[in-house]
């Protein structure tokens, strides 16, 4: 395993900003790496299809479980696609099997020889067919919460040194998936509020539901807004003390060509004499 291409995929992973991205870049990453015949990341999330997984049984929480999310591969049979995320292992409970466990106590697992460790082997058949020889698994964890698992089953040997690599590596790439995730939620959350936004400024652009009367003098001024609101005229509105001059000033607002900043009101009385021209107008 080259040590210093593990480096670059790191560095560049980290600046992904999409979950999906993230994922297919470590497995590609380290589906390109000699000797790597299988690598898959599963996360930890809500169990859904639990009347049909094939693991069911064996299940003890069906709350939750890991999800496969990922998988790349090179099978010595070129008819098999191992990006696949459908297939029988695309679902594993937690505290179940190798994977399972890993999931659950966040302690790594490392298998120099499946051969003899065919216990842990869901198919041994499956690893003496493509010539496995090794497995590696981590766990997912950023900031003492298991996201998920990494493994990787691989053609030669894993030494010692080799995995611990692969451990650094684990905690790198669950940071950015957490980092991608989060990114996420912020675009998310940002999206949602530019729609409410729009929401509400054809709310106000839409009517003067907010301006109730029907009389002929209404009517005009309502009519002058529409005149105005969009030039680069300055307005001035006279009127009494609560006959609703701020909501003239407003309509004319949401209708002009200024209407995507923010309306600044001021309470003139409340500025001194002396001060008043230096506020309004500058010194």
């Amino acid at each position: 395993m080259q040590i210093e291409s593990l480096q670059s995929i790191i560095l560049a992973v980290a600046q992904a900003r999409s979950v999906e991205t993230v994922l297919q870049m470590i497995v590609q990453g380290l589906d390109s790496q000699p000797n790597v015949a299988l690598i898959r990341i599963w996360l930890i999330a809500p169990g859904d299809i639990c009347a049909t997984c094939r693991m069911r049984n064996e299940c003890p929480d069906q709350t939750r479980c890991l999800h496969l999310v990922a998988s790349a591969g090179n099978s010595l049979a070129r008819e098999n696609n191992w990006s696949r995320r459908d297939g029988d292992f695309r679902r594993f409970p937690l505290n179940v099997r190798k994977i399972g466990r890993i999931g659950a106590t966040g302690e790594s697992t490392l298998l120099q020889e499946i051969s003899k460790e065919s216990a842990w082997i869901a198919r041994p058949d499956w690893a003496c067919r493509e010539g496995i020889q090794s497995f590696a698994g981590h766990p997912l964890i950023f900031r003492n919460e298991i996201l998920g698992v990494l493994g990787l089953f691989s053609r030669a040997e894993i030494d010692e040194r080799q995995f611990a690599w692969l451990r650094a590596f684990a905690d790198h790439a669950a940071v950015a998936i957490a980092n991608a995730r989060s990114f996420e939620e912020i675009e998310r959350l940002r999206a949602q509020l530019e729609m409410e936004n729009r929401y509400l400024r054809e709310e106000v652009k839409t009517s003067f539901s907010d301006i109730i009367g029907e009389s002929a003098a209404l009517r005009q001024v309502l009519q002058q807004i529409e005149i105005v609101a969009p030039t680069e005229a300055g307005v001035l509105i006279l009127g009494e003390t609560g006959t609703g001059k701020e909501m003239l000033a407003r309509a004319i607002h949401e209708r002009s060509m200024r209407r995507e900043r923010p309306l600044i009101k001021v309470n003139c009385g409340a500025v001194p004499r002396e001060l008043f021209e230096s506020e309004f107008f500058g010194h």
